[in-house]
């Protein structure tokens, strides 16, 4: 982790705020290295994140079996893994509207009509929830009045850069040079 600053009390100060609320967040396991650059004389904040590998997308075929009966033009959706029912049941009522899932019991989903298709559903990206819980530790981080904000994510790596006036070339040069350093 790298803090760079004009200013090395203002430096030291902000690599203490960062590694607290990347305490708080639970966040210093799933980070592999940081860059961030700090300067109060032109209100500007440049950070770059770089995310350790998650694990793969799970799609309701890896979790739940889906089975279409032509009988009552039904399909059921069986649980194997109770552990992801609540995102289940997030992913079918905003496909399907909460009237139209329909849970019989514990393990049991029923859809009206031939819902194959439910299969190929993201039920859970690690990579997405770790992305937005280090977007959320940004944001916690950079100074409440820095309104003006250019995401610069790319891949595994998410960087920002913010101010509270006009983002200025060389401190996108500078998230740049980060992201560099840290592909």
């Amino acid at each position: 982790m790298l803090v760079e600053s004009y200013d090395k009390n203002g430096a030291e100060v902000y690599d203490m705020i960062i590694r607290q609320i990347f305490q708080d967040l639970q966040l210093g396991p799933s980070v592999l290295d940081l860059r961030a650059f700090v300067n109060p004389d032109d209100a500007v904040f440049v950070i770059a994140i770089k995310m350790k590998k998650t694990a793969s997308t799970k799609y309701l075929k890896d979790v739940a079996k889906v089975k279409y009966s032509k009988g009552d033009n039904q399909t059921r959706v069986l649980i194997d893994d109770e552990n992801y029912l609540p995102n289940i049941l997030k992913v079918l009522w905003e496909e399907y509207g909460r009237e139209n899932v329909h849970q019989p019991d514990r393990y049991t989903i029923i859809l009206d009509g031939d819902e194959s298709r439910a299969n190929d559903f993201v039920v859970d990206n690690p990579f997405i929830n770790l992305q937005k819980r280090i977007y959320d530790g940004i944001y916690r981080i950079v100074l409440e009045g820095f309104k003006i904000i250019k995401d610069m994510s790319r891949e595994d790596i998410v960087a920002v850069v913010a101010t509270d006036e006009l983002i200025m070339n060389e401190y996108v040069e500078k998230a740049e040079e980060y992201i560099k350093e840290l592909s």
